[in-house]
């Protein structure tokens, strides 16, 4: 079928530079181009920062590129409206799930669908040293979401462990599992957590768009180079990578590393940054939504779709 596609369009594309690049490699022969995959600010843009929008971005709506000038929102301003969010959050997250959370702990976010290769685990790949973080360095705090496809045994199996790894560290780092994921759930944890994390084995996310809605509400990204992060990671400005990147044409990559240099950035960036240098957190979560969310967006991702594919043809 992928066949018949490639042969029948006149236009084809990835959905972000990384999986046109991927896509050109498994398809020899074919030209394919690549528009990254955007999300709907109006939709994925809680509440308290549409309000703080209006204030200070009049035109963000009819114009998603202005959100660059959030650059210039008050930090206090911004610290405050951020922390509406995670009220929220705090909020339902005591009422659903039984669980108490601290809303003055840095805040871990990972919801998505429960597939293999997301490696919603790797997290807890070293326990011991994550609970040593989160004692001495700082203390962190996770919310889980999303669910298996029914007939995926193996995204079923993940959601079992990261269970399994909440109740080890029942102690020290409380991990909650927010059941019944749907749109609004995904919304609220977006806008709410203080860390947006993200653990594929690259190159198997085509674009990913968790991380787009994350940065629109001003949360920073950590995550693996591959997707739609390739495009918007500027290390220690809109976030963190994890790992390496894949390095030419071969692919070559060692995944082991990739739960070491998770624990690296959150012990020694991350963490000291959250707690001790605020300031400077704020405006990453700032730059968050200059760089990526004026960018990452249905808007400019459909002008590129008329430009590119339907009328140049």
């Amino acid at each position: 079928m992928t066949y018949l596609a490639l042969r029948l369009s006149r236009y084809i594309n990835g959905v972000a530079q990384k999986h046109g690049e991927v896509s050109r490699l498994m398809f020899a022969g074919y030209t394919i181009d690549a528009i990254t995959n955007g999300v709907h600010a109006a939709t994925w843009i809680s509440g308290p920062f549409r309000e703080l929008f209006d204030h200070y971005i009049p035109f963000w709506r009819q114009d998603n590129y202005s959100l660059r000038y959030a650059l210039r929102l008050p930090r206090e301003e911004l610290w405050d409206v951020h922390m509406q969010c995670k009220k929220r959050l705090m909020d339902f997250v005591s009422r659903k799930a039984g669980a108490a959370m601290d809303e003055n702990i840095l805040t871990i976010g990972f919801a998505r669908r429960a597939a293999a290769y997301k490696r919603a685990d790797l997290l807890f790949q070293d326990m011991e040293r994550l609970k040593r973080i989160s004692n001495e360095v700082g203390k962190i705090q996770v919310i889980y979401g999303g669910k298996a496809h029914p007939r995926d045994n193996e995204g079923k199996e993940l959601i079992k462990r990261i269970f399994g790894a909440g109740q080890q560290l029942r102690h020290d780092i409380r991990v909650v599992y927010l059941e019944n994921y749907n749109m609004a759930l995904g919304a609220m944890i977006t806008s709410g957590v203080d860390l947006w994390l993200n653990t594929p084995e690259p190159p198997m996310e085509a674009s990913g768009t968790s991380g787009m809605k994350a940065a629109l509400n001003g949360v920073p990204n950590l995550s693996v180079l591959d997707g739609w992060w390739v495009e918007g990671h500027i290390e220690g400005l809109t976030g963190w990578s994890i790992g390496e990147p894949i390095h030419g044409k071969g692919g070559k990559r060692d995944h082991s590393l990739d739960a070491p240099s998770l624990y690296d950035k959150l012990e020694h960036a991350i963490v000291p940054l959250f707690y001790h240098d605020r300031r400077r957190f704020m405006d990453i979560m700032a730059y968050s939504i200059a760089i990526n969310g004026s960018f990452f967006n249905t808007q400019r991702m459909v002008q590129e779709y008329v430009v590119n594919a339907y009328f140049n043809r």
